[in-house]
């Protein structure tokens, strides 16, 4: 919700009762986020957002490791233009 509402005052509470949980998880994670809390405010506050571009990536990545070896690129390039 913190991130979906860009609500970056929340951040600050949510790290505290997240590092004084008794799940070793959420202490890990909020560790993690207070090592880079800076890029975390960052992109909480921001109104853009490269999702979209990952997503496009991630989807390329998938069809390239599954004819990996099976195939040669005019496959992939035809896997990859019949998505559009």
């Amino acid at each position: 919700m913190i991130l979906a509402s860009r609500r970056e005052a929340d951040l600050d509470t949510w790290l505290t009762q997240a590092e004084h949980s008794g799940l070793l998880e959420f202490k890990k994670l909020a560790k993690g986020i207070r090592q880079d809390y800076a890029a975390v405010k960052a992109a909480i506050s921001s109104e853009w957002s490269n999702g979209q571009v990952e997503a496009q990536v991630n989807c390329l990545k998938l069809q390239k490791r599954i004819v990996f070896g099976r195939a040669n690129f005019d496959l992939l390039r035809l896997r990859v233009l019949s998505r559009v």
